[in-house]
């Protein structure tokens, strides 16, 4: 990734950016880099603008969206690699079951136990949600040195967040069929 959002934007680094403050950066640069602003500037310059443009658009797409900001920090950090992603045996033990339900609905549609599973996994997103609330909003005020722990609790959550989606739609599918 060679620009950083945060730094296009003047922005900190954090999970829980002031939605206001984005949004006025983005409206400020979007009229500044305006291809229709830049008409008469030489070939150079207008590409030079539409590169600014699309790079602003994309950096607006992805730290408005929480989902995108957090892959995109944990990205920055390096902790979304292949291979380098592993959730923690005790979470995987915890939804194997889930797992187990969805395979059963597969062969034996069953609306009452689709239900249960639903509400097992949206459980289980609120206990996630609610555990990682205080490590994102206290990360910009982190020392330095403390920001790779709060990052890896923050990346396990994330994995568990996309497995839990996962299963979510997995569950979609077959509830669908019955």
């Amino acid at each position: 990734m060679d620009t950083n959002y945060f730094e296009f934007y003047d922005l900190p680094e954090t999970f829980q950016p002031d939605e206001a403050a984005l949004k006025r950066q983005y409206y400020a640069l979007s009229r500044e880099y305006h291809p229709d602003f830049h008409a008469t500037a030489s070939a150079e310059r207008q590409q030079e603008i539409l590169n600014l443009a699309t790079l602003n658009t994309n950096a607006y797409r992805t730290l408005s969206d929480p989902d995108l900001r957090m892959a995109y920090i944990l990205g920055r950090h390096g902790l979304l690699e292949e291979g380098k992603q592993e959730l923690p045996s005790d979470f995987l033990m915890e939804v194997m079951e889930l797992n187990e339900q969805i395979m059963e609905l597969e062969f034996e549609p069953d609306p009452e136990a689709a239900k249960r599973v639903e509400d097992e996994v949206n459980a289980l997103t609120q206990t996630l949600d609610a555990g990682i609330e205080p490590v994102l909003a206290g990360y910009p005020g982190l020392p330095t040195d403390a920001r790779p722990q709060a990052l890896r609790q923050v990346q396990t959550y994330y994995l568990k967040k996309r497995y839990l989606l996962r299963i979510r739609e997995s569950l979609t599918k077959f509830a669908a069929r019955s």
